[in-house]
């Protein structure tokens, strides 16, 4: 699938941490070998072990990729086990860095410090859309609000042809056939960011705080992202959420922002940023950022994660942290953002704001 390649920059009206749009023309453009070499740190060496998000391993392998091609003594090895475990791994101090669909909570980030002994490098690496997915015979274009959305999540919505999914799609010839909602078994930084959205856009119908763990009994539990799509594209009549990359040939509905449904596209979930906010109190190196879900901004998809990876700015041998600081340089350079926007179809890192990102990274060092 083709995409453009957008660009997430900071304007001038907000400092280091705030987010604006361009776009440009440099998908089409593949970085020559000196400057990837360049870029992703050549002569390091070593085993660096990471874990977490499996919304990013389409995007970590081709990060691996051009990383053990610039650096062939070192390798790089990621366990998708879902953002909550490698969060858990990275402050017990399993793994030297940590792929994220959510920010480390206050506790979290207490944690990692104390694992560190120093202060964190939490970055975002890019920005992708989550796709209400769905295989439903006959439906190939779908419209939902977002009480809608909730309804169906929580259990309230039973069968396609709801009296709500009809009004959302008075058009379309909708079945009897029952809903099979799926969801995340694991902890997950995709479930958190959907339910974010969903207590925020639908708090009248959604009822629960945003969570990792799934909080609502009943449905299709599967593990990570590979695990949702695996389910519903087995079914009839399911539904699930998951990184929009990683849809493949399933449906995905369009979701209403205003007076439009409005696809979930990296273009149209790039938008939101603009009214991201950084979160308070918080070290410049820790770039977490709170998303406005119920925004009514026209052509913006606000189901969205924004996905990080963490690390310690201080590591107690060189060697890690070398690894760790050429590993995370390459994957903020806008080599690696190339690789990421063709792998996964993200949204990569630009402008004032990739630099903020790389000034973090570029303090990581050994104690």
């Amino acid at each position: 699938m083709n995409r453009k390649n957008l660009r997430i920059a900071a304007p001038a009206a907000m400092l280091a941490l705030a987010l604006g749009l361009s776009a440009c023309g440099a998908g089409n453009e593949d970085a020559s070998a000196g400057e990837t070499s360049a870029a992703a740190g050549d002569g390091v060496s070593g085993t660096l072990n990471g874990a977490g998000s499996s919304a990013q391993e389409a995007a970590v392998a081709a990060w691996k990729q051009q990383f053990q091609t610039a650096n062939p003594d070192a390798t790089v090895n990621y366990d998708p086990v879902g953002s909550g475990g490698g969060r858990e791994q990275f402050i017990a101090g399993g793994v030297s860095f940590a792929g994220s669909d959510a920010y480390l909570t206050d506790d979290e980030l207490a944690g990692a410090k104390k694992r560190c002994d120093s202060e964190v490098v939490e970055v975002p690496t890019y920005v992708s859309p989550i796709a209400v997915v769905y295989n439903l015979d006959g439906v190939d274009d779908l419209n939902l609000s977002p009480d809608t959305v909730a309804g169906i999540f929580a259990g309230k919505i039973t069968t396609w042809d709801d009296a709500a999914i009809k009004a959302d799609n008075p058009d379309a010839k909708l079945p009897s056939t029952k809903i099979t909602p799926v969801h995340r078994s694991d902890d997950s930084g995709t479930t958190q960011n959907f339910t974010d959205y969903l207590s925020k856009a639908a708090p009248k119908v959604w009822t629960d705080e945003p969570a990792q763990t799934w909080p609502v009994k009943g449905g299709e539990a599967a593990e990570g992202t590979s695990g949702v799509i695996s389910a519903v594209s087995g079914g009839n009549g399911t539904v699930g959420y998951a990184d929009e990359s990683q849809a493949g040939k399933l449906g995905m509905a369009k979701v209403k922002v205003g007076d439009e449904f409005v696809a979930p596209t990296p273009e149209a979930a790039a938008k939101v940023l603009e009214t991201a906010k950084p979160v308070a109190g918080r070290a410049t190196t820790d770039i977490a950022i709170d998303i406005d879900r119920t925004t009514e901004a026209a052509g913006v998809y606000p189901i969205v994660l924004a996905s990080y990876q963490m690390a310690c700015q201080s590591y107690p041998d060189a060697e890690t942290a070398d690894l760790v600081k050429a590993w995370l340089t390459y994957v903020t350079s806008p080599e690696g953002q190339d690789a990421s926007a063709k792998a996964a179809g993200s949204a990569p890192l630009s402008g004032d704001f990739a630099s903020t990102v790389q000034a973090a990274v570029k303090t990581i060092k050994a104690a």
